[in-house]
């Protein structure tokens, strides 16, 4: 059939089985979102407030769904201001597809009226990236687009169209998507050596990253963690992929990660990573990380093997594959002296915070208990996305959704928006610090449009808290640009954005607040007034080993 290039785009979204879109139109793309109209009955468009709220939104929705997320912005600003949530999906390994439209071609290379390349800007944030300037190649393009964006390690792929191909005529012929296979590139020996390895230890430690997640290897974790006979611990992208509650997590590594889990690894003989990339946050002193054990590492993608640490052995593949095939040869472990030292430690060294004021850390909790662990949590970025690592039990994937590797203040709004409409029957709630909050609370407005029912925790201690902790402690309270003692009232500003607002000022209004949230079925703000100097601990000086944790009671 003969179909405009704007048709073919709405033809190969519902191809891919796409059933909402995020953008933000603007004149080049106008003959898309001419053509979503004809089709606003297959394809939800959300119109977001901003451009980086579509792209941040599309990020979530995948996170949470599995799926590939799609935004879609005009050329110029529109496109650029995708750039931020384009970075964020790509650091994090996020299916995503960005489609742009840009000047006519006869106008490219002439500095026209908004026109940027924009394939050219986000060359080092994506996959890959395509400009269309051919009407004839514009389906295969957008197919080829979703099936990188999906397969291997996941992450974004920009599709940028000039207008007048969008406006072009050729034929069109449907064609079923292709499958995307799950590649490994290791052999027998090389899964043998890695059993071996397994057996010969005495301490071994499984630390396990967002590839586990990503995979859908949880199952396969479990059961692995049971075989090893090992203690658990997970990054802020793992968080989910093992139950939280079971007896064999210590908590998070790193940075802010628990003494337990970070003790533990610098104990270990046998440190096994799953579908973790060894990030600085987690590894600290890299010289001094794990220094005592043997390393196998596990993960998709092999240019992360041997680049930040080197491993005595390892498997490229997907990991819920490899984790199958490794479960199936692996006879039973017992480590019981070993599994009894970590409980020591566990037990010596809990998570502990100040129960006499309000706290985020007790916010978290009361959550927690109130959705009985059954929320969806997004974040921003900062001491409130610690808390709500530290202090929520996830016990499924796709439940914790942060930017980990960007670390995208004003992220976590849209995130939610798009997780809810991926996942309606699930209570979505954001976590964001004050300095967070105002870089996208525009998106509350999206929320009241569409009425998502998202809940918005602002934890407003009217400091750039995270920042702040550092001024603190390595800087000699210089509080040079975070304090935010300033006018702004969170709760007008969301009743102002058609949204209901709770300000909770004491712990004992925590609970209330949030059930009242969760009834309303509506957007909603709670505003959570604490102390401006909580601090998040444990904590890893930069660049120190994870061995030299600290808390609050070391700094005494």
């Amino acid at each position: 059939m003969q179909l405009t290039g704007a048709q073919i785009v709405v033809e190969c979204l519902k191809e891919q089985g796409v059933d909402t879109v995020f953008g933000y139109p603007g004149g080049t793309i106008l003959n898309v979102y001419d053509a979503l109209y004809q089709h606003s009955g297959e394809i939800r468009h959300i119109l977001t407030s901003h451009e980086q709220g579509a792209a941040h939104a599309a990020d979530g929705y995948a996170r949470a769904t599995g799926r590939v997320g799609v935004c879609m912005a005009t050329s110029g600003p529109g496109a650029t201001n995708l750039v931020t949530g384009i970075a964020t999906a790509y650091m994090d390994s996020v299916p995503m597809v960005a489609i742009t439209a840009n000047v006519n071609l006869p106008l490219l290379g002439k500095d026209s009226f908004q026109e940027v390349d924009i394939a050219g800007v986000t060359m080092p944030i994506t996959k890959h990236g395509y400009i269309v300037k051919n009407v004839d190649i514009l389906a295969d393009t957008i197919r080829k687009a979703f099936h990188i964006a999906k397969s291997g390690r996941p992450g974004p792929v920009l599709v940028d169209i000039t207008k007048d191909v969008t406006a072009a005529v050729c034929e069109y012929t449907p064609q079923v998507p292709r499958p995307v296979e799950r590649i490994n590139r290791y052999t027998k020996e090389e899964i043998d050596l890695v059993r071996s390895m397994i057996t010969e230890a005495k301490k071994p430690y499984i630390y396990l990253g967002g590839g586990a997640v990503i995979s859908g290897a949880s199952e396969e974790v479990a059961k692995f963690a049971e075989l090893v006979d090992a203690p658990v611990c997970d990054t802020l992208m793992g968080k989910g992929a093992f139950d939280g509650h079971s007896e064999r997590y210590t908590g998070m590594i790193g940075m802010h990660g628990t003494k337990t889990s970070n003790l533990g690894v610098s104990e270990c003989d046998l440190l096994i990573a799953l579908g973790a990339r060894f990030s600085d946050r987690v590894i600290g002193n890299p010289r001094r990380f794990a220094e005592h054990a043997k390393i196998v590492h596990l993960d998709i993608d092999a240019a992360e093997i041997n680049k930040n640490i080197h491993a005595d052995a390892s498997l490229v593949g997907d990991l819920k594959t490899v984790l199958a095939e490794l479960n199936d040869g692996l006879t039973k472990q017992s480590h019981p002296e070993w599994m009894s030292h970590i409980k020591e430690l566990k037990e010596k060294y809990p998570l502990k915070y100040d129960t006499s004021v309000l706290s985020c850390p007790y916010i978290m909790e009361t959550i927690d208990r109130v959705t009985d662990g059954q929320a969806l949590i997004t974040t921003d970025v900062g001491q409130h996305q610690m808390w709500a690592a530290q202090y929520y039990h996830y016990t499924k994937p796709r439940t914790f959704l942060s930017s980990g590797g960007l670390g995208t203040m004003g992220y976590g709004l849209g995130a939610c928006i798009g997780a809810q409409l991926g996942q309606p029957d699930k209570i979505c709630i954001n976590i964001a610090g004050d300095g967070c909050f105002r870089m996208n609370m525009q998106e509350l407005a999206t929320a009241s449009r569409y009425n998502i029912p998202v809940i918005q925790v602002v934890i407003n201690n009217h400091v750039l808290g995270m920042v702040r902790q550092w001024q603190t402690l390595f800087y000699g309270k210089r509080y040079s640009q975070t304090v935010l003692q300033d006018k702004v009232d969170f709760c007008k500003v969301a009743e102002g954005l058609g949204c209901e607002a709770i300000r909770v000022t004491a712990k004992e209004e925590v609970e209330p607040a949030i059930r009242k949230a969760i009834a309303l079925k509506a957007p909603v703000l709670v505003e959570c007034i604490i102390p401006e100097d909580d601090k998040v601990f444990p904590m890893v000086p930069a660049g120190a080993p994870i061995s030299e944790v600290f808390d609050g009671d070391d700094l005494k």
